[in-house]
């Protein structure tokens, strides 16, 4: 048995595939403004918002998610938001699924890489405007 599963890991060495390391965990933006908690769901990456710099406006109210292109779902807390979907493997440390961005509304391709307790996000529009922000793991 440990023979196989050795020459299962030889071959898979071989052919390059790579493992991607675990995201998991609570990562909060370079600048403070938002923490997520990112998290394996099913064979996928999902995140959701866990804390904001700033959770209300002026008025003491929560912040909701206003912009978002369904009228239907403008209502709905940013606290506990979905941001990322269907992040799957693409690479060694890197994933590409989809970002959604409250600040304006849309979900954009994204790809996400990590490298120790660093996490790349970069979110695209036709493949050539993008935007990459960083997050720094927090536990």
């Amino acid at each position: 048995m440990k023979t196989i599963s050795l020459a299962v890991l030889g071959l898979l060495a071989t052919t390059g595939f790579a493992f991607a390391a675990d995201p998991s965990g609570t990562w909060r933006l370079d600048n403070g403004k938002i923490t997520v908690k990112v998290r394996q769901c099913g064979g996928e990456i999902c995140a959701n918002i866990v804390g904001l710099k700033e959770p209300t406006y002026k008025d003491g109210k929560a912040k909701i998610d206003k912009y978002n292109k369904n009228p239907a779902l403008r209502n709905r807390p940013l606290m506990g938001l979905a941001v990322l979907s269907n992040m799957k493997p693409s690479g060694d440390g890197t994933w590409a699924g989809n970002i959604y961005n409250a600040d304006d509304g849309r979900t954009y391709n994204a790809t996400m890489t990590m490298s120790g307790n660093t996490m790349k996000l970069k979110g695209c529009v036709a493949g050539i405007f993008c935007k990459t922000n960083t997050f720094k793991k927090v536990n």
